[in-house]
């Protein structure tokens, strides 16, 4: 949503998918999970007395809307893309398929997953673990508006402490909010590393994917 406070801004979007499509530019097979906050968030909802089903659900119908946003941009980048929903979507994306994500990845395509796992009480970390661990991913990054990982918000307490390296358990002792527990069990088991780094920051992703120390390293 950019500078907005709702909805879909078309020059933020456009600049990460330029960032995107630099870091494709290196030879990189990539799919990204996207979230759909910016529309509607179903736990929000169902703290205001929603049934949490029903919101969830209508959490995973915006992360469509985001995924297809992005897709057209790609795609008038130049990028072969395919928007791929754990819920039936058939007009607008084709259904997940494991065997089906990986062989578009190795054609070189561009796979958006949408709708996260296709089920409610499951946040966005976790269906990127989950896709990450069934396409056999090497790397996660999250990307977000800081800089990385810490101990608190850094942009409401000017005395967060910032970590560069963290394990997996760490984020469980520590009680860091930067993936729920839930994605945390995941990546524990399969030990595929997370790196946290903010997209706003120009080359970020580039710089990531080319080895360079960017943001948080959690593994």
């Amino acid at each position: 949503m950019g500078p907005e406070s709702f909805g879909i801004h078309t020059n933020t979007v456009r600049t990460f998918c330029q960032e995107i499509k630099d870091v494709k530019g290196l030879g990189c097979e990539i799919a990204i999970v996207v979230g759909g906050g910016n529309i509607f968030r179903g736990l929000n909802a169902s703290e205001r007395g929603m049934d949490r089903v029903t919101a969830d659900h209508m959490g995973m119908m915006a992360t469509v809307i985001n995924s297809l946003a992005m897709m057209d941009t790609l795609e008038q980048m130049g990028i072969f893309t395919r928007v791929m929903s754990a819920v039936q979507m058939e007009d607008f994306a084709e259904p997940y398929i494991r065997r089906r994500a990986v062989r578009h990845m190795e054609k070189g395509r561009l796979v958006v997953f949408a709708a996260g796992t296709g089920r409610p009480y499951f946040s966005t970390d976790t269906a990127a673990s989950l896709r990450a661990m069934e396409v056999n991913a090497d790397l996660i990054i999250k990307a977000t508006d800081v800089d990385g990982v810490y101990s608190s918000d850094p942009q409401k307490n000017d005395d967060a402490e910032f970590y560069s390296r963290l394990t997996y358990m760490d984020i469980l002792t520590k009680g860091l909010k930067v993936i729920d527990s839930t994605a945390v069990s995941l990546l524990m088991e399969t030990k595929i590393p997370l790196r946290v780094v903010n997209v706003c920051e120009p080359g970020n992703l580039c710089r990531v994917v080319k080895g360079e120390d960017v943001g948080s390293l959690i593994s």
